[in-house]
């Protein structure tokens, strides 16, 4: 595995990481999002968005299960397992369906999902209790995702 840790310190530094990761993944990529409400997850979404490619406004799953992206290099498959309480749950929402070398596939509270899923990057988000607008946002995945290496 290989591991990277960075800081951000606005939304607009957390698209522009999304947006590295974005043009760095691999059709058939499941990246496992790991955080507490309000970290940010949804905001590296638009990133991954616009790093494959697409202008589209990306909105949090919460209500839909899942949201779908088209038109970019990759398409972009955003779920929310926040309701899945699972291995039959899951597999109620499609989830499966959606696994293709033409897309990738982004779950938020993929806490509920562990040991279901074959996520091959895990991307862990982090707000530090004194620094509100900071985010530290670790990413592993199973190859190498950043030219640069290491934290940033």
């Amino acid at each position: 595995m290989t591991g990277y840790e960075f800081t951000t310190n606005s939304p607009l530094e957390t698209i522009e990481l999304g947006k590295r990761l974005g043009s760095a993944l691999a059709g058939g990529d499941i990246i496992a999002y790991k955080g507490n409400l309000g970290a940010g997850k949804t905001t590296f979404t638009r990133g991954l968005c616009m790093g494959l490619g697409m202008e589209d406004t990306v909105t949090s799953p919460t209500f839909a299960i899942v949201n779908e992206y088209h038109g970019g290099r990759l398409s972009l498959i955003h779920f929310d397992m926040y309701r899945i309480d699972g291995a039959l749950s899951l597999e109620t929402t499609g989830f499966y369906d959606y696994i293709s070398d033409d897309s990738v596939i982004a779950v938020e509270w993929s806490e509920n999902t562990e040991g279901l899923l074959d996520e091959n990057i895990t991307v862990t988000f982090t707000v530090p209790e004194n620094a509100p607008d900071t985010r530290i946002i670790a990413i592993t995945g199973d190859r190498e995702l950043f030219e640069s290496g290491g934290a940033s």
